[in-house]
């Protein structure tokens, strides 16, 4: 009950620091031909990939079920477009009472600035769970986000109430385009970026977008998740 009632606290102070935010430019209207392109193959290759990763995910998600107690899936609120609050879909890679867990282990953060949460050897990680966080497949129920036009497969990394609320407002303009599953971020840092770092990222994807930087971050999120370099 007393974790229950300091996460309560927690998210009701992060929602009341994200009220305070003012409304951003939604920079799709000024390339609206592109992001059309965009959201045509955000759509058509979350589907594909969905029908094809089917029957892999029922072994893994039979995987998850036999290593700890608990559903399967994950969901938790995020921030993405305009600063509209979502729920992000995630294969359940560690402890049920995981975010209950983080209101004490706050003090052992290891990402610098503060702005992430991560520390390594997650005490709440699964055995199962570790593997699907080195290989990304945790993310794969986010292809659902993409399809209802919640996420993008490219964008800058959804954050949650807690990360959103400590952002200081120049860096609200990643809120200017929809969240990704991958990005630079992923490409670049992952789990070893500092919070100044995932600024940078945001601002140079938001200022140098093009169909062809999608591109190239997807062509390198593929080797970075095959190599599993930087998550924990």
């Amino acid at each position: 009950m007393l974790h229950s009632s300091k996460k309560s606290r927690l998210n009701s102070s992060s929602r009341k620091v994200l009220e305070l935010k003012f409304p951003v430019q939604d920079i799709r209207s000024a390339k609206n031909y592109s992001f059309l392109i965009k959201r045509i193959f955000d759509v058509v290759v979350a589907s594909s990939m969905l029908i094809v990763l089917a029957l892999p995910m029922l072994v893994v998600m039979a995987a998850i079920k036999l290593d700890s107690t608990g559903s399967v899936f994950f969901s938790q609120p995020r921030i993405g477009l305009g600063g509209k609050e979502f729920n992000l879909l995630k294969l359940r890679t560690m402890v049920e009472n995981a975010s209950n867990m983080q209101v004490d282990l706050e003090s052992n953060n290891e990402v610098e600035g503060g702005v992430l949460f991560k520390i390594k050897d997650d005490p709440r990680i699964t055995k199962v769970g570790k593997y699907l966080r080195r290989y990304s497949v945790d993310e794969i129920p986010q292809l659902i986000n993409v399809i209802k036009g919640e996420m993008s497969l490219v964008g800058p990394r959804p954050l949650t109430l807690r990360d959103s609320s400590k952002l200081s407002p120049e860096k609200f303009s990643r809120y200017q385009v929809l969240p990704g599953i991958t990005g630079m971020w992923q490409v670049y840092g992952r789990s070893d970026s500092s919070s100044k770092q995932l600024h940078l990222y945001d601002r140079f994807y938001i200022n140098r977008w093009s169909l062809l930087l999608d591109f190239t971050i997807v062509i390198k999120t593929v080797l970075v998740v095959v190599a599993g370099r930087g998550a924990y």
